[in-house]
Parts: C-alpha cells; structure tokens; sequence
C-alpha cells in the first residue's frame, strides 16, 4: 500500500450532521477544511436524505427495506436482554457508514432539551436559547411540516383534548421537524440532510473544503508527550493506500461507539472514555385510528396525506419524551398488507437513562471488526429508578393510545429493543473534570491541545428526547472557539503551503 501526507487547516472525521456543523462553521470562519468519512456517498449531492427521492416519500415500509442495507451491527450477539436490572444486550446497536451517516435516513425530529431534566450544565444556562436557535437554522427545523395534514390535525386534537391537564409549554403540540414542505410540489417533503448543513459546500464550489469519501481514520498519532495530535493515518480505500495528515486542528465526530473507539485505537484512553453510556428505553404501539375520531374529519383522508406528527414534550412530572407519527419500521413491527395505512400511526414513548460509570463499552485487545477497527461490546443495565420511570412511560403510552383508537393485531404496547432507537450517549462525555468525562467544555480532549470531539457522545446527561439538535448546538460552539483560539496553521505555512496538496515523504 502506497504512503502519502497531507498537510491541511483543519480535519473533520466524519461526515454526519455534527461533523458537517464543525465543517461548515470553520470554512465560514476562513478555514481550509478536509472531511472524510469511511463509508460512500450516496447520492448526487453529498448527504442528502435518501428519503427525498418519490419512491420512498409515501412508503415506510419501502424506505425501511433500502435503509436496513445501510445498518452495520457494532457488536457480536450477546446474552439474552434481562430487563429485571441485570445485564441488557445491546446487540441491536448499528452503524451507518456512508457519507452523511445516520442523517441519510433520520426522522428528522430535533426537540430542544428540558432546560432542567435533559440539559447539561456544563454549557452556561445563558447560552444554549442561542445555540439552540442557530442550530434549528442550520438543520431547518419547523414545526408546521404536516399542520394542514388531516391525520394530524385528528390526531393534535384528541391528544389536546387528552391532555387538557399539561400546562404550556409542555402541552401537546406538533413536532419540531427538520424538513419543508417543497414550493414547486407541496405533496411532497425536502428532509434535511447533510447537503443541508453544508449549504455552498455541498456544492463543491466553495474553496478551501474537500469532501473525501471511502477515506477511513485508524489512528491519531499524538506527539511523545501526549499534548497535541501530530498526524491521522487513513486509509484511502478506493485507491488502496495511506495518507498521514498532518492538521493544525483535529475533529472526531463518528458517532458515539466509533468515535471512542478510534480514540482508543490510538491508545488514547482517558478514564471515561466509554463509560457512563446512556441509551434511551422505549415504549412503542401501533394504533389505528378509531371510526368515531375519523368521522370528525371534514372530507376523506387522501392516499398521500402526510403522516401526523404531534409532540408532548419532557417536563419535570413526566420525564419521557412522546413522539405520535410514522417512522421507518421496526425489525419486530407488524406489517399487515390489509390494513389501510392511512389510518396507522405509532407512539414512540422515549425514557431516559441515569448515566452511570459502570454503563460502558468494552473494546476487545485482540479481535477486530470488519473495518479492522478494535470489536466493541457493552455493559449496560438499567437501575431502580430507570426501571420505575419505565413502568410510568408505559401506562401514559396507554392512556395516549386509548384517546386514539384500537391497537394494530401484533403491535400492542411493548418495550423495543435496547439501541434500536440509535440514540446512544455520553460515551465521550462534556464535563468539568478531566477524571469523570473525556472533553472539557468546548468539547476539546482533555490535555491534548488541538483534539476536538463532537456528537452525541458528548452529552452527558440522562435524556429522552431526540440528540441530534443539542449535538448540533455543542458542535457549534465547539467551532466557533476553535476560530477563536490559537489552533491555527502558522503564518509561514499559510505563506508557502496550499493545504490539501500531497507531500513526498
């Protein structure tokens, strides 16, 4: 295999909507940018939502067959689930690797956290309303995507009438999505994507970012005292050979399961690296929507009505996070050809997890994944009061389902896989001290100077509702103090040098 380096400002590991966030922000900010991901592109544009394309826009099911052929398992079977508080397997967990990653097939669903339930306090309280609305910019996130939808105005209003009880503004009300209806075909919906993110960069016609795919990072190579990062090593596997690249500035946002797993490939192992892993139980059903709620529509459902898409969002009394609309089937989920899909909808019940030390990966010394990557697996379980707050989730599932209508045959209220949500966290964890989390709070390694982390890995606190926006937020910030520190190429370089030009060894 060939050798080459690479000099560049910055490198971004990958190419999801975090590590598109760091990219965008910095080339924004004058800097020259290289972003690889180890997966392929896709589509046309680098990233988009494969949902965009009409043969998947009224068919979950149809979607559901092409993304299953997009999910790495990240683990090897193991023991059978135990949900009495003793070990859970969490061999359900995948990956996507692809340009774009998970967003090629994401919801799209991007709530705020609870400012006391959810919320880190690592971030200071004044700035987060801030990051939040900057990062609803970028990822064009709206909340009246199906507000004319006749489903969903059934739906809003028996939730609504339900509910009367909850006070604003954690009432029921519609879904904060990261999707537009489309101006020249409004039957149809744009999902946010990567190429959203990226903006001019999807395009290619922005200097000073170049977008690599089938580029895998195996290792961060630090200098002899562990301060800073030297070099990357990846492995170009379309052209079969190896860059190191040398950067003034390195980003790891991978997800949280690759992204400590390349650090401590690198034989970079802080203490938490891995642990106080949370992942978000779930409550789901299928109902159908009943006659007499149905009866109360002014005119038929049509065919290509858009799917209802209702939120009750977490609070201090209720601490899940309830989701009513249509998404990407479930492995175990019943599909039934003579069932009128119009009038199917799901309940999504989303708890949360106390982040624990003991919650944790485990990364084997010998055997390797399929990418050549140390193998992962997991330690996790679910404590007492974990359990107890499932048992409430539940029974509020049923009160919702019984203000709709019957359940679909086979698709009664249970409790899904563990990691079938993909909302893993807090594997790298933000915190204020480098002995229980692994980046401090601008998301920079602890005592290596030009290291940065970004995802979901980062958030280090029990949450229920969706990551993706918070990620996006602290991914943000995180860019913004890289353009304000010294982590920049030196003047000489800038001078002589033009980034991304291959060097002889």
């Amino acid at each position: 295999m060939n050798h080459e380096r690479i000099e560049v400002d910055v490198l971004v590991v990958g190419s999801g909507p975090v590590g598109a966030t760091f990219a965008r922000t910095l080339v924004d900010g004058g800097r020259d940018v290289m972003m690889v991901d180890a997966g392929p592109q896709l589509s046309s544009r680098p990233g988009e939502h494969l949902k965009n394309h009409l043969a998947y826009q009224h068919s979950h099911e149809r979607f559901g067959a092409l993304i299953r052929g997009h999910l790495h398992p990240l683990s090897r079977p193991a023991p059978t689930a135990d949900l009495s508080g003793q070990l859970i397997s969490l061999d359900a967990g995948v990956a996507t690797y692809a340009v774009g990653g998970m967003a090629t097939h994401w919801t799209g669903v991007t709530p705020r956290h609870h400012p006391d339930v959810e919320r880190s306090d690592v971030i200071p309280a004044a700035e987060w309303d801030a990051l939040y609305s900057d990062a609803e910019a970028l990822l064009n996130t709206r909340t009246d995507l199906t507000e004319d939808a006749i489903s969903h105005r059934l739906v809003l209003d028996a939730l609504a009438t339900e509910y009367a009880e909850l006070p604003d503004p954690y009432g029921v009300q519609p879904l904060p999505m990261a999707a537009q209806r489309r101006t020249d075909n409004p039957r149809l919906v744009r999902w946010t994507g990567v190429d959203t993110i990226l903006g001019p960069l999807a395009d290619g016609e922005t200097d000073g970012f170049r977008l690599h795919e089938q580029h895998q990072c195996t290792r961060l190579v630090p200098a002899a005292d562990g301060s800073r990062i030297e070099y990357a090593e990846i492995v170009d596997h379309a052209n079969w050979r190896t860059l190191e690249v040398e950067a003034s500035t390195y980003v790891v946002a991978c997800g949280a399961v690759l992204t400590p797993q390349l650090l401590h490939a690198s034989g970079i192992r802080p203490p938490s690296l891995g642990r106080y892993l949370t992942e978000q139980p779930v409550a789901f059903c299928q109902v159908l929507l009943g006659d007499d709620l149905v009866k109360r529509a002014a005119r038929p459902i049509p065919p290509d009505d858009l799917d209802p898409n209702v939120w009750i969002p977490v609070s201090r009394d209720r601490p899940w996070h309830c989701q009513i609309h249509r998404d990407l089937p479930y492995d175990d989920m019943v599909t039934d050809p003579e069932v009128d899909s119009r009038l199917v909808v799901d309940l999504r019940w989303f708890g949360l997890a106390d982040p624990r030390p003991e919650n944790r990966m485990r990364f084997s010394g010998t055997a390797k994944d399929a990418w050549g990557m140390p193998e992962v697996g997991f330690e996790f379980s679910l404590s007492e009061d974990d359990r107890a707050r499932q048992h409430r989730m539940m029974a509020d599932l049923r009160r919702a389902a019984a203000a709709l209508g019957p359940y679909l045959p086979g698709s009664e209220p249970r409790f899904i896989l563990p990691t079938l949500p993909l909302h893993i966290a807090g594997t790298v964890r933000m915190g204020s001290d480098p002995d229980t989390s692994v980046v401090d709070p601008d998301s920079r390694l602890w005592g290596v100077e030009n290291l940065y982390l970004g995802g979901n890995g980062l958030i280090p606190t029990a949450t229920a509702s969706n990551p993706t926006l918070t990620s996006v937020a602290m991914a943000l910030r995180a860019a913004h103090g890289i353009l304000r520190s010294g982590n920049q190429p030196s003047a000489e370089r800038r001078a002589h040098e033009r980034p991304g030009i291959l060097v002889p060894r």
